[in-house]
């Protein structure tokens, strides 16, 4: 019986001796034991009662199980729903109420505060943890090497991914196998994956970016993974000689440079540095070009639309861009008030189409038609300037952009300016509250380590180089940005900390 993921997927490791996954600890799974693991997974998802079409939620440490739990959760038919291990107890719930999983995987060490919440909701709670015990693990153990495989087509859902909920409620991206699998398909051709890859994988695999991109194509091209339990600097540089390919996010590039060791010589071998979840400063893809000779290639995607361009593999890696719209997917810059398509050069929303885009999001059917136009775009809420070239450039969020006394002020350029700016290491700009401007201009700055920032200096510089409504109206600094797990700037928190800025009074 057809069952798209795990056909493409996971079938291909059957009778594979070579390493599939590499651990930390020098300890290898074939691929052949791996797909004996994913087997013995969905014969215990089973035996919890999983069904075709059934939620799976784990909020689980990253182990061999716990990738092989995706991977079984396919082989089910079941929707798997990969949990941030820094929620607590009550954001959990609310993925659980909302979501209706079967079965709740937890750490051990959770489960007497999950148990509650599994049961509040009618759903069966089992353990693993960062050692690769638990029940769950028992009960894998009982289950044969190989088992039935759930019939699914390409429309069935395959996974339920909740959206950061920076700025509200998390919302449940229903992505269908046909989703996930065209996107694997056009990455893998586009930056040229095979079989002798071997991607360092550092990246947690509760988001689309560890699970989804790296995982799914690593297995649809063959290659193998080192796979790290979490981002480890002295791992990384010690791993790297073994390596072809490394993904991670800006965070990742920004700590190898700080780092003397990482210098040209340990990667010569290497075939290629991608970047996503948070924008890449230019400033970084130039100073790791310096360093290494390697251009990172950075591209762009939602949990709504796994990724939707990437700069090329061959050609310009342009610094500051997310490259083009990857093949098969349409994307376009319209006005975000009629939609009408904006001209080259000019900022409106990004919009995109495509196999790659989300079925809705879930029990959510009116906020899923107010996101989609009548003609098939999805409606990013990403701001953007498409280039005569087909370049994309982002310049943040629409509901970042601020409106100061009528006049609309984008992030991203004072963003720019600021980082050029003498001792500042980053910046981030939002709009707060302000009694004249409805909305005033804050930018907060992060200084270079050890150094302290001239803000007189910094204003005088603006007041030359933007016009008067874009300058902000305060300048703060910080030690570090807020930022989620996959290093987002939390804008959010920021405006709310100093929403009273410039209080009346």
């Amino acid at each position: 019986m057809p069952n798209p993921i795990f056909d493409r997927l996971f079938a291909p490791l059957a009778d594979s001796p070579v390493p599939f996954l590499q651990l930390a600890d020098g300890a290898t799974v074939s691929g052949d034991a791996f797909l004996a693991m994913v087997h013995r997974g969905a014969g215990a998802l089973r035996a919890l009662g999983v069904r075709p079409g059934d939620r799976v939620a784990a909020q689980v440490a990253k182990t061999p199980e716990a990738l092989a739990l995706y991977g079984a959760s396919i082989a089910a038919g079941a929707v798997f729903l990969p949990l941030n291990t820094a929620y607590t107890p009550t954001e959990i719930d609310f993925f659980v109420g909302d979501a209706a999983p079967r079965v709740l995987l937890a750490d051990p060490a959770k489960a007497g505060a999950l148990a509650p919440v599994a049961a509040r909701h009618g759903a069966a709670l089992a353990t693993l943890d960062a050692h690769r015990c638990g029940d769950f693990r028992t009960l894998c153990d009982a289950q044969p090497d190989r088992g039935e495989v759930a019939d699914r087509d390409a429309d069935d859902l395959a996974a339920l991914l909740y959206t950061s909920g920076t700025t509200g409620r998390s919302k449940g991206a229903m992505l269908s196998h046909g989703n996930l699998l065209s996107n694997a398909s056009a990455l893998a051709a586009e930056w040229r994956f095979t079989a002798d890859d071997v991607l360092l994988h550092a990246l947690p695999i509760f988001h689309t970016h560890g699970l989804f991109v790296a995982c799914n194509v690593s297995l649809l091209s063959g290659a193998s993974m080192l796979f790290l339990p979490g981002f480890d600097l002295d791992a990384i540089l010690r791993l790297l000689p073994r390596a072809t390919v490394l993904m991670g996010v800006p965070t990742f590039y920004t700590r190898l440079l700080d780092d003397p060791r990482f210098d040209r010589d340990l990667v010569a071998h290497m075939r290629l540095f991608v970047s996503g979840s948070a924008p890449l400063l230019a400033e970084t893809h130039l100073a790791f070009e310096a360093r290494t000779g390697h251009r990172i290639l950075e591209r762009y995607g939602m949990t709504e639309t796994n990724m939707i361009a990437s700069n090329p593999y061959d050609g310009e890696r342009r610094a500051g861009t997310v490259g083009r719209a990857l093949p098969g997917v349409d994307v376009r810059v319209c006005d975000p008030a009629s939609g009408a398509p904006m001209p080259a050069g000019e900022t409106g929303v990004v919009e995109v189409r495509g196999p790659n885009v989300f079925r809705g999001y879930w029990n959510l059917p009116d906020k899923t038609r107010e996101e989609f136009r009548d003609d098939g775009f999805f409606v990013t809420g990403d701001l953007g300037v498409l280039g005569d070239d087909g370049y994309l450039t982002l310049v943040g969020r629409q509901k970042d952009l601020i409106i100061s006394g009528g006049f609309n002020v984008y992030p991203k350029e004072v963003e720019l300016l600021l980082d050029e700016m003498p001792r500042v290491l980053e910046s981030a700009v939002v709009g707060v509250p302000h009694p004249d401007f409805g909305e005033a201009v804050l930018a907060v700055l992060v200084p270079q380590p050890g150094a302290d920032i001239d803000l007189a200096a910094i204003d005088a510089a603006l007041r030359e180089r933007l016009a008067r409504y874009k300058q902000p109206k305060a300048l703060e600094v910080l030690p570090e940005l807020p930022r989620n797990t996959m290093g987002k700037v939390q804008k959010n928190l920021l405006r709310e900390r100093f929403a009273h800025r410039f209080a009346a009074g």
